[in-house]
């Protein structure tokens, strides 16, 4: 069987980050791109030696491509899905999978008929101290958990951003749509499903369209509750943390370190750890999957629910209510 064969769509710094994670890989091959502007799929093209496909549909009618790395505005995620579904082509796409549940069922469902492979790049979940936290979580090493907390915030929007990345119709709750749902993925992975949210988003530096700030208190089906933060104009941080009756973990330093703390201990210690590309590793498991016909960890279903969280976040900071997770059928 020789390689799976792939095509980037959406050529911006992500993109070309899942096209070089994709040609680390001995089963996968970069055969071909595309984006809206000539000379930028041109230019990814010869750095990279693939084709440059002069449309989408080009791309799916092609024989030399068996799936899709699909980076684009978060809006075009449900028509190239389902174009690529019609095409019998298999779907890797960045998250959110969609910006409101309907989009993403729909695209899910056209999936799911079509009998394409569809992943959703919630990769932040394949890190290695959120594996081993969630291996703490399920052994009961923690106790029963009460809280969880997190944050995503980096300083992009400090001077006056371009592109769709500042059109709050693309970005609603600011970096929430972007870099806050790796965080309630996180959430989700170890602790269950959210049931309800109350939220705030707002601007206050003012250099962009989009919202600066945004933060969310959270409740979990299971009891617990959590709170989340994410920013775009303060200093890079990435976190997420677990505590429970019998012990806490974090995630630090965006997802290269592990901290613990049993109850009888007086301080937290660093756990050692393999790192883990977690990029990569989704990427391998798009190819393994279409290779063997299995489903992804983070699924069409799995992102949805993101999906349901991100849409009840939306629904509050408009509203200033405390708002119901309608989780997706």
């Amino acid at each position: 069987m020789g390689p799976v064969r792939l095509a980037s769509v959406g050529l911006g710094w992500w993109g070309g980050v899942l096209a070089d994670a994709a040609t680390k890989l001995p089963d996968a091959e970069l055969t071909g791109c595309f984006a809206r502007s000539d000379d930028t799929r041109q230019a990814f093209a010869a750095a990279r030696n693939v084709e440059a496909f002069a449309s989408l549909e080009a791309a799916l009618a092609s024989d030399t491509v068996d799936g899709l790395l699909v980076a684009t505005p978060h809006s075009t995620h449900r028509p190239i899905i389902e174009a690529a579904a019609a095409a019998g082509k298999h779907v890797f796409v960045e998250k959110p999978l969609a910006l409101t549940v309907e989009d993403g069922r729909r695209a899910v469902e056209a999936a799911a008929a079509a009998g394409i492979v569809l992943q959703v790049g919630h990769h932040r979940r394949k890190e290695a101290p959120l594996r081993r936290m969630k291996q703490m979580v399920d052994a009961g090493d923690l106790g029963e958990i009460h809280v969880l907390e997190g944050n995503f915030s980096v300083p992009k929007n400090l001077q006056s951003p371009k592109g769709w990345r500042n059109d709050p119709s693309e970005c609603p709750a600011g970096s929430m749509t972007g870099l806050g749902v790796h965080i309630v993925d996180n959430f989700q992975y170890l602790a269950g499903p959210i049931a309800r949210v109350h939220a705030f988003s707002k601007q206050l530096h003012g250099a962009a369209q989009v919202d600066d700030v945004t933060t969310i208190n959270i409740e979990f089906e299971r009891g617990a509750l959590g709170s989340l933060q994410t920013c775009f104009v303060v200093p890079k941080f990435v976190h997420t943390g677990v505590y429970g009756t019998q012990g806490s973990a974090w995630s630090e330093d965006d997802g290269t370190r592990l901290f613990a703390q049993r109850m009888d201990e007086p301080a937290r210690s660093e756990v050692a750890l393999e790192p883990i590309d977690a990029v990569a590793e989704q990427i391998g498991e798009f190819v393994a999957c279409i290779r063997g016909g299995a489903t992804p960890e983070v699924d069409g279903a799995a992102a949805l629910e993101v999906v349901a969280v991100l849409e009840a976040v939306v629904r509050s900071t408009r509203s200033g209510q405390v708002v119901d997770v309608e989780r997706p059928a």
